[in-house]
């Protein structure tokens, strides 16, 4: 004989939930552990930055008035009585050419590092410092977003977990009605056979008291025979009532599960890639490209020389990408953004119905929640699919702003016959207060506008997401329904028809 089989007690189910819900807990938790962490490495790295920016400013300025000095030093002795000789000749030796040339060539040096100085202190570090600005602001905004993703998924598996206690419960009533019932009908089955047993076993006695002591007995049985029947009834009617209740509640808690799985892999795979990428990277790597190809073009322009190592640097801004720092940053950390197990279905006491019931008598109520679910859904996705044009949009306006090509630097560079010093116009374009007050002033503006829509869409979305695994599950559960109901009802027709078929030969053979 086999073994009966064990059934987990709902002390080990909601043991089992509960860590598997600790388990997830203690995921986001570390989830926002390692964004910070992350924020706290990009916020050093732009300090480093301009730290080195800096320092590197400071000895720019340094060589250029060193290189002046020489130039001025030798300069000097041109400008002497004796050199006047060669000034007044037109035919000038060609080594004195290349040795005045030579000369202006210093001086050009010189003003190009001065240039180059200008460049990083008055536009490279200011961008570094906006940029660490703007990731600072953006990842506190973001953080505000991801949190609020972890609330809606602690509260979806907190809802699951109070569906999955009425499910509990409701099954517990049925059992224990269960067992009211089978015990009524024993009683009600140990009463006839003890009347019988008695009519059996009656010793006989004079006509008259003989059937004065029969009526009187059947008078008793049937008493007691109602009693027990009346108290069937009731178990009866206490049972197919908690048995209902027992079906309404397994259905909620599958469909609560589906929701809840799909919401969980929603969020791990889509809206943790989406609050990377559009919250938490945002105009990041486009405005870290954008400080770094300013210092490229100044150092291509200083010097044509440097472009052997200048091109290590540019292909590192060339692959300055926010998809693959995102994927490399999640590879990393693949313990803690993998999704993670679905949540399967747990049976109770023995209730191994793991699909939803769409019998009667809850199939209308589950053809009318599945019209409702179809009409919420239409409503929602075309109210959600507008803010998300709105949202795509207003991203396209950010995106706009944070790659605006500012970076060339090469008119810093231009000089005119006579050689002269000509004026920095890096304060007049990028960092003009009046300019860069009012871009920033759009930019926050467009920024705020655009993580308000972003809530939105995903708050939609989670929604969406939620009462479409719902309505999935009741339509595939409803259709499967349909097709075994008109297979019996073929077979019905069929049966019925070959029953008057043979019913009419017999009528011709009499």
């Amino acid at each position: 004989m086999t073994s009966p089989a064990k059934f987990k007690k709902d002390k080990e189910i909601i043991a089992e939930y509960d860590t598997q819900v600790k388990e997830i807990r203690a995921q986001l938790t570390e989830q926002m552990k390692c964004l910070d962490q992350q924020c706290e490495l990009r916020v050093q790295l732009l300090q480093d930055l301009q730290d080195f920016f800096r320092k590197k400013a400071e000895i720019e300025m340094d060589y250029s008035r060193n290189l002046e000095k020489l130039a001025e030093r030798f300069l000097a002795k041109t400008r002497s009585t004796k050199d006047q000789q060669f000034k007044k000749d037109q035919n000038v030796l060609s080594p004195v050419n290349c040795w005045n040339l030579l000369l202006n060539q210093v001086k050009r040096e010189s003003r190009d590092h001065t240039t180059l100085s200008d460049i990083y202190l008055n536009n490279i570090i200011p961008r570094f410092v906006q940029v660490s600005e703007d990731s600072g602001r953006l990842f506190k905004k973001s953080k505000e977003v991801g949190q609020q993703l972890q609330d809606d998924l602690m509260k979806v598996l907190n809802e699951l977990y109070s569906v999955m206690k009425t499910y509990h419960m409701y099954n517990a009533d049925s059992i224990s009605a269960q067992s009211k019932l089978k015990e009524a009908e024993k009683q009600e089955e140990k009463q006839i056979g003890k009347s019988v047993k008695q009519e059996d076993r009656q010793t006989p006695r004079s006509p008259d008291s003989t059937a004065n002591v029969r009526i009187e007995e059947k008078h008793v049985r049937r008493s007691s025979v109602k009693k027990i029947e009346k108290m069937k009834e009731k178990r009866q009617a206490k049972y197919t009532e908690n048995k209902l209740k027992a079906i309404k509640a397994r259905n909620e808690y599958l469909l609560a599960l589906e929701a809840t799985n799909a919401s969980v892999f929603k969020y791990y795979i889509h809206d943790l890639s989406d609050l990377i990428d559009q919250c938490c990277d945002l105009g990041y790597h486009a405005s870290l490209n954008r400080a770094l190809r300013t210092f490229l073009s100044a150092e291509l322009n200083l010097e044509q020389s440097k472009h052997e190592g200048l091109d290590a640097i540019e292909n590192a801004v060339e692959n300055l990408d926010a998809t693959s720092d995102k994927q490399r940053l999640m590879e990393m950390y693949n313990n803690v953004f993998c999704p993670p197990m679905k949540f399967e279905f747990q049976p109770h006491m023995g209730d191994m119905a793991s699909q939803l019931c769409a019998q009667q008598p809850v199939q209308s109520e589950l053809v009318q929640r599945c019209q409702q679910l179809q009409s919420r859904l239409s409503t929602l996705k075309i109210e959600n699919e507008e803010v998300k044009k709105t949202m795509e949009a207003t991203l396209q306006t950010i995106q706009d702003i944070v790659t605006v090509e500012d970076f060339d630097v090469s008119d810093c560079f231009q000089y005119s016959n006579s050689m002269e010093s000509v004026k920095s116009t890096v304060s007049e374009t990028f960092m003009s207060k009046p300019s860069i007050a009012k871009r920033r002033a759009n930019q926050q503006e467009t920024e705020q506008f655009y993580f308000t829509k972003m809530k939105e869409y995903l708050e939609g979305r989670n929604l969406i997401t939620k009462l479409q695994a719902k309505h999935d599950l009741l339509q595939k559960t409803l259709g499967e329904s349909q097709r075994t109901d008109c297979s019996l009802a073929r077979k019905t027709v069929f049966y019925m028809s070959f029953t008057s078929l043979e019913n009419f030969k017999e009528v011709l053979q009499e």
